[in-house]
């Protein structure tokens, strides 16, 4: 399976039934506890729609991260993947995201941590995001406890 593959393979795996304030609290609460205890320097930020659910950032974080949580998530947004996929995509046709997609690098980052909300019968209605960490890690990050917390 290609890495391009895998990573869509991960948005149809991971679908919530439902999403709403209190799911956005235990899901960020979870990333923040997990964050916490491995001592990463990261913010989160959930997201559904325009509105903020969740924010947390943690010692080492800085307001760069928060910029980078708005950027990444704004590529879910406008693409309803996970930002690592759409630069990973960008990539894999030759390109460069910055360059080829034509649109503002101070509003849109397609480095990896933002990860679309996927709620069944609906669709992405959000997403939650990570900074702090190398790109690929702040994909991981999410990923993997988004697979814990839909398992739980």
């Amino acid at each position: 399976m290609s890495e391009l593959q895998t990573l869509l393979a991960e948005e149809e795996r991971l679908v919530f039934p439902r999403f709403d304030e209190h799911t956005a609290w235990e899901l960020g609460s979870a990333l923040r506890a997990a964050a916490s205890a491995e001592r990463l320097p990261v913010a989160i930020a959930i997201r559904r729609g325009a509105q903020q659910l969740f924010h947390a950032a943690l010692p080492g974080a800085s307001a760069d991260n928060d910029g980078w949580l708005r950027r990444k998530a704004a590529v879910v947004e406008r693409y309803g993947h996970s930002s690592y996929y759409v630069g990973s995509l960008f990539r894999a046709d030759g390109g460069d995201f910055d360059t080829d997609s034509r649109l503002d690098t101070g509003r849109f980052a397609a480095h990896g941590g933002a990860f679309p909300l996927i709620v069944a019968g609906a669709g992405c209605i959000g997403s939650v995001a990570v900074s702090g960490l190398p790109q690929v890690d702040d994909h991981r990050f999410v990923v993997t406890h988004l697979e814990r917390f839909l398992a739980g």
